[in-house]
């Protein structure tokens, strides 16, 4: 009975191990304060049946400031360099989509120059607007965005 157990912790360990090589890695943690007071915003029933977004005065207190953010791009058409795109805290390989829990918070980015795709994790400065008219474009605007660093 001992080399049954012995064996089965073997066999698991060995298992565990082969799984932790395989998995993918994990992207660079990018958070900032100005990211964590993006993500203040929620949803709230305003009236029955009537849902709209909730922006904290720390995030209002954001509306038409510059400010940094370091970001992925996410293409939102096809190109190698891009005047239009969003911007998020996960790559597109983390599917921003698709996690656990919420879509975390995106940015439309509208820079003054085309900047070139890259996977890589990029900082931008520009206009941060927030955009409640209650459209269906982003609800966030980084606008007149420049590339800071790669």
């Amino acid at each position: 009975m001992k080399r049954v157990v012995v064996l089965v912790f073997l066999i698991s360990s060995l298992l565990t191990y082969n799984d932790a090589k395989s998995q993918v890695k994990v992207h660079k943690d990018l958070r900032t304060s100005t990211w964590n007071i993006i993500g203040l915003r929620y949803d709230k029933e305003l009236s029955p049946g009537n849902w709209g977004s909730v922006y904290p005065p720390q995030l209002k207190a954001l509306n038409n400031k510059t400010i940094e953010l370091p970001g992925y791009m996410i293409p939102i058409k096809v190109g190698s360099k891009f005047k239009e795109f969003m911007f998020s805290i996960v790559p597109v390989e983390s599917c921003p989509y698709c996690g656990t829990g919420d879509i975390p918070a995106m940015l439309q980015v509208s820079a003054n120059v085309a900047i070139p795709i890259t996977d890589k994790p990029i900082k931008l400065q520009g206009k941060f607007v927030i955009n409640d008219s209650g459209n269906d474009q982003s609800e966030f605007f980084l606008l007149n965005a420049v590339l800071i660093s790669k």
